[in-house]
């Protein structure tokens, strides 16, 4: 038999795909909810994509009030960037929305490493990622958090989430990224053996 080649799906996924099928179970209501969910991932990648071309571009919004202009603006303001990776390992690394650190700083004269996130979704969000992020960051960049100023804040339905994590919760996650790391390559030396 000769095959249709379908060449413009080709590395492709069909959003109701025989590999994700659990569809196949889904009353009318559930697809549109799982439908509507998606539509909305998709918006906040936009909304993502958007805010880091803004933040590149130095490109302040209206003072408005609404989520995705105040982050946009204060990303701005403190002179941070868009989508910077931190990294550990290949196994272990991260992605933040926005990030800035600044060496020297009067009121923080060791600097202060500020970690922003946008949030688009209805789920209230929690700071143990931001957590991450300083922690990946502390490695990488070989900072000591009990030293340094840490201000993390994710902004989400018109209202900024901040906090100031203590050191010794972003030192726990240090070693514990080093311990995972070191874990995760000793099973894979075993699995080579």
């Amino acid at each position: 038999m000769i095959f249709n080649e379908h060449w413009h799906l080709r590395g492709k996924h069909a959003w109701l795909s025989a590999s994700k099928y659990q569809w196949v179970n889904y009353t009318p209501e559930r697809l549109r909810e799982v439908f509507v969910n998606d539509q909305k991932k998709a918006m906040g990648t936009r909304l993502h994509e958007f805010a880091q071309m803004a933040i590149e571009l130095g490109q302040k919004q209206p003072k408005s009030g609404r989520t995705l202009n105040n982050y946009i603006n204060d990303a701005i303001g403190f002179r941070m960037s868009a989508e910077k990776v931190l990294y550990f390992s290949d196994d272990i690394f991260g992605t933040p929305d926005a990030i800035g650190f600044k060496e020297t700083h009067p009121e923080f004269p060791n600097g202060i490493l500020r970690i922003f996130d946008l949030k688009t979704g209805d789920n209230q969000a929690k700071m143990t990622q931001l957590e991450v992020y300083a922690a990946l960051f502390c490695l990488e960049y070989e900072k000591d958090p009990e030293v340094i100023a840490i201000d993390l804040r994710i902004y989400q339905t018109n209202k900024v989430d901040e906090l100031a994590p203590e050191p010794a919760n972003i030192r726990f996650i240090m070693n514990k990224i080093e311990d995972f790391a070191d874990l995760i390559e000793q099973w894979r030396e075993e699995q080579a053996a």
